[in-house]
């Protein structure tokens, strides 16, 4: 349960963050948001979560993107909530119809949602480009990779524990 409330609360932190947080200027005049770093993070805990409660991950997914609508802007929580709609349904098809260990789960998702969800949040802001929305979708994969590192590792530790103690 606490990894479900934890979910519905970074996506209704993320996108009020969203609304008070500066943009960072790349070179080329693009403009970065430095939060979607945090949105990588975010797309782990709903593996995390649905790992936990399944299906009823859903349910948290629409209750964070509602209450997204009353905690920023309408603008801004429109296209966050129709980002994080399709990313966020990519991320947990490609999880519950992958039978990889967590860790590589972790990481397809990603690699499926990270650029969906970067592309219909520009485009719905208006700022749709090549290089924001690869900016943007290599800080969310930077998040999701340097967890699956960590879950991968103690996958691998798990499956040498038996072995390390004689059994």
């Amino acid at each position: 349960m606490i990894s479900l409330v934890s979910y519905m609360l970074l996506i209704t932190g993320v996108n009020w963050a969203f609304t008070i947080s500066p943009l960072i200027a790349l070179p080329g005049g693009e403009m970065w948001p430095p939060l979607s770093l945090a949105v990588g993070f975010i797309f782990v805990v709903r593996d995390v979560a649905q790992r936990r409660v399944g299906h009823h991950v859903l349910w948290a997914m629409l209750a964070g993107c509602i209450a997204s609508w009353y905690m920023a802007s309408p603008e801004l929580a429109l296209a966050s909530a129709a980002a994080f709609a399709v990313g966020e349904l990519a991320d947990w098809a490609v999880y519950t119809f992958t039978k990889q260990p967590f860790s590589r789960r972790i990481l397809a998702s990603s690699l499926l949602s990270a650029p969906l969800d970067s592309a219909i949040f520009l485009a719905a802001i208006g700022h749709s480009t090549l290089p924001g929305m690869l900016a943007m979708s290599v800080s969310k994969l930077l998040g999701a990779c340097l967890v699956a590192c960590l879950v991968r590792r103690r996958e691998q530790r798990e499956r040498l524990l038996p072995v390390a103690s004689g059994q």
